[in-house]
């Protein structure tokens, strides 16, 4: 029975995301980039926004600080590669290794920090010092 229902479902269903990190919206003012959606991201994610700044701005090298919920860059970037360095952190530091499944929290004990997971109850290691 579970066999014919899962045939009978729509392909949208079962490929469908639960979690989709929306693109970054913004524009280049002079020589630098302000970001406006930033915060919303890392709440969505449900990450310290400082940790995934710092993730952020070293992926780019660049400068760049927060404030009033505007990332300004210290440089002119496309959106394209900062929507690929979010991915990179969504994929290393949000996503389970094991299930797949964003419901993750992550976990600093000592020097090591950890990505478990709230689903199945893996636990990866990741970078500690970004």
């Amino acid at each position: 029975m579970l066999e014919k229902a899962k045939k009978e479902l729509p392909q949208q269903v079962e490929t469908k995301e639960r979690l989709e990190i929306p693109t970054v919206k913004g524009h280049i003012e002079g020589n630098k980039t302000i970001i406006n959606n930033f915060v919303q991201i890392a709440q969505l994610m449900q990450r310290d926004q400082k940790h995934f700044l710092k993730y952020v701005l070293k992926e780019l090298a660049a400068p760049g600080e927060v404030k009033n919920n505007l990332l300004t860059i210290g440089s002119k970037i496309p959106a394209a590669k900062i929507n690929e360095k979010i991915q990179k952190y969504f994929n290393e530091y949000v996503v389970c290794k094991e299930c797949g499944k964003p419901d993750t929290k992550f976990i600093k004990e000592g020097e090591f920090a950890f990505v478990k997971c709230q689903a199945c109850g893996a636990k990866h290691s990741v970078r500690a010092n970004v």
